[in-house]
């Protein structure tokens, strides 16, 4: 088994790497300190059996790590180990398709325990959570996610550093493109999410950080029975 643990913090990389051994003793274990290193070792590496991924990484905000890797490799299992325990933002990686959510306050016990049920194929969640339910995205924030996923990766991370503040220039650097292609990158990311600005994008991409992500509100009883 093959195993990826995207996690910048060097003592929680040896805890969830310890906790990898007593579920699955003989497991390759990969390492990653940030999002584009996670994609680079997707990319380069054999296939994995489950990726573990930090919320706060560097390079991401809120829950766009996960839109990130999931768009890229939709079939790789994700399980979320953060320190997050805000219900929504549970709900909201649920709803995204990840394999469990994991809480970094957790004993190395009840890591491997958790990642366990993952590796079994259940969905692991902490106990006090087990009653959340993956919420489908409503309204104007699931329209926003289905502009969201028209995103190409490239262009999923240069809507991310335009978040982040950075300038056609400093993306070229980063991305080690040209400001042209940057340029083209930037008037198709507008076209896509139906905004008029960089502004507007960085606007539309903070709605769909964690709350919102996760169903922009509770559907009420009729809603579900309706659905169902």
């Amino acid at each position: 088994m093959r195993f990826l643990i995207v996690e910048d913090h060097p003592l929680f990389r040896e805890a969830l790497e310890g906790a990898l051994q007593m579920a699955a003793p003989d497991a390759d274990m990969l390492e990653a300190t940030s999002i584009d290193g996670a994609l680079e070792q997707l990319s380069a590496s054999a296939e994995f059996d489950l990726v573990l991924l930090d919320l706060s990484m560097p390079g991401t905000t809120g829950l766009s790590g996960i839109v990130r890797i999931r768009k890229a490799f939709p079939k790789v299992p994700v399980v979320i180990v953060s320190g997050h325990q805000d219900p929504q933002i549970i709900s909201g990686a649920l709803s995204l398709g990840v394999s469990g959510y994991i809480l970094k306050s957790s004993s190395k016990q009840e890591l491997a325990q958790s990642l366990g049920e993952a590796l079994r194929g259940s969905v692991c969640v902490p106990h006090a959570y087990r009653a959340l339910r993956p919420q489908r995205a409503a309204g104007p924030a699931r329209e926003l996610l289905k502009r969201l996923h028209d995103l190409t990766p490239q262009q999923l991370r240069v809507l991310e550093m335009l978040k982040r503040g950075l300038q056609n220039k400093q993306i070229a650097y980063e991305l080690k493109i040209s400001e042209t292609t940057v340029k083209v990158h930037v008037s198709d990311i507008l076209r896509k999410l139906n905004v008029l600005s960089r502004t507007k994008a960085i606007v539309e991409m903070s709605r769909i950080d964690f709350a919102t992500l996760a169903g922009a509100g509770t559907r009420t009883k009729h809603d579900r029975a309706q659905s169902e």
